[in-house]
């Protein structure tokens, strides 16, 4: 990996440090939180995994950071985004759509929706290439192609002709990533990216990233609910339950020494092909919806470890180890 376990940052500080984000949503159902107090490092050239179930808010806490929360819905009531010393946060539109594409670029999770359908693959990457690096005529040509070669898609040069639904899923998202990749970025927040890909062309999807980040130094948030693509993929690892960061740690530790119920309940949920035979373990009930109002620990109601204090307080980040935080009353 790009960095070595249990040291997150070495000499270096965080190329993106978030803190306490908090994100209100409004609708005709009231008020609602979908990202409450989320705290996030992430180190140049390093991957964090953010994982939890559907609902739990990964999706809202990535697109805030870069401003794409859907708006006048979502809005930002509370926190920090500081990208390389700079508070995005704090910026209006115009300043931080100077971000977007050249700083940080985003992989979304299907690409037949932000595609566009009615534009060539080379409409929709000489776009980003003229705004982000200025470039015309053949050079912008060649850059295109070689993109498109870089993310090991056969016959590029063709392929820039053809539109998104003459191409195989795979291939579009990898004209997705080369897209993602044509501003030079140094943040890539990648949105489940290989959700809607067979097993083949995940693997090899995932190998082809990890390499442009070895190449390029590149640091990615990358957003899964697969604690498979994790355990091959990420250096670190956030957890999030009902808006909040509950857990964060190296992946090693992660899947060797979970501490908060719902990680140990996640990792408990995968199968295992070790263990034939043995019952698959599920987490009795549901997430809470962003509009419940819980005075404590959100995770309370589907925690076997429950007390007294988890339904009335909020339990704190404790810090459990070296690197590995957990937000729970079992760890004062």
């Amino acid at each position: 990996m790009a960095r070595a376990e249990g040291d997150p940052g070495g000499d270096r500080g965080p190329i993106l440090s978030v803190r306490g984000l908090t994100v209100e949503l409004q609708t005709r159902r009231g008020t609602g939180l979908g990202v409450d107090q989320v705290d996030l490092e992430i180190y140049p050239g390093e991957t964090l995994g953010l994982v939890g179930e559907s609902g739990s808010g990964k999706t809202l806490a990535a697109m805030s950071i870069i401003g794409l929360h859907p708006r006048p819905a979502a809005r930002i009531t509370a926190g920090s985004v500081r990208y390389m010393g700079v508070d995005l946060a704090q910026l209006p539109e115009d300043e931080l759509r100077k971000f977007r594409g050249g700083e940080i670029a985003l992989i979304p999770q299907d690409p037949m929706t932000s595609l566009n359908p009615v534009l060539t693959v080379r409409r929709q990457m000489f776009e980003t290439l003229r705004l982000h690096t200025g470039m015309k005529g053949q050079a912008l040509h060649r850059r295109a192609v070689d993109l498109l070669d870089e993310l090991q898609i056969q016959s590029p040069a063709d392929r820039l002709k053809a539109y998104p639904h003459q191409l195989s899923g795979g291939m579009r998202q990898r004209v997705v990533g080369a897209i993602a990749l044509a501003g030079d970025p140094r943040l890539i927040i990648a949105d489940e990216p290989t959700t809607s890909l067979d097993a083949t062309v995940q693997a090899a999807y995932l190998d082809l990233l990890q390499k442009l980040q070895e190449e390029s130094g590149v640091a990615i948030l990358f957003i899964t609910h697969d604690f498979g693509v994790v355990a091959g993929f990420c250096d670190r690892v956030a957890v999030m339950y009902a808006g909040r960061v509950v857990e964060t740690a190296p992946t090693a530790e992660i899947f060797t020494n979970p501490h908060h119920p719902y990680t140990q309940a996640l990792i408990a949920s995968v199968p295992d092909f070790d263990r034939i035979g043995e019952r698959l373990l599920g987490i009795e009930g549901q997430p809470p919806t962003v509009f419940d109002k819980l005075p404590g620990c959100p995770f309370t109601p589907r925690c076997p470890h429950a007390m007294a204090q988890c339904a009335s307080e909020v339990p704190p980040v404790y810090e459990v180890a070296s690197d590995h935080s957990c937000a729970c009353w079992l760890y004062p």
